[in-house]
């Protein structure tokens, strides 16, 4: 794999499954299984039992890991776009393919 076209911290909208067309935040990364994980979408519920750690129990929500094919960096207008790396002034910097404005830097 290359540099990573996708970073914590990115404003990403989602391209396909239940959650498509959300968009959210990229809260983690995790480039060696090629996931991110997205505030807000892709949703788990899980059925926890009481336990001393957590007497309560019951549903917990937590986001989970989504395939990174299936985000696309947002645009300030709120359209999905590619990323493209472009060298400006001896820096590798991502670059917004729909629009030409620079991701980062």
């Amino acid at each position: 794999m290359g540099a990573a076209k996708i970073k914590k911290g990115d404003k990403v909208i989602v391209l396909s499954g239940k959650d498509k067309g959300k968009t959210g935040e990229v809260t983690r990364a995790m480039p060696k299984d090629g996931k991110v994980v997205v505030s807000g979408v892709n949703v788990a519920i899980r059925h926890t039992k009481p336990t001393q750690g957590d007497p309560q129990g019951g549903l917990k929500r937590a986001e989970a890991p989504m395939h990174i094919s299936k985000v696309a960096h947002v645009t300030a207008d709120g359209k999905p776009t590619r990323v493209r790396f472009e060298t400006k002034d001896g820096k590798k910097v991502r670059v917004a393919v729909k629009t030409g404005e620079t991701i980062d830097g």
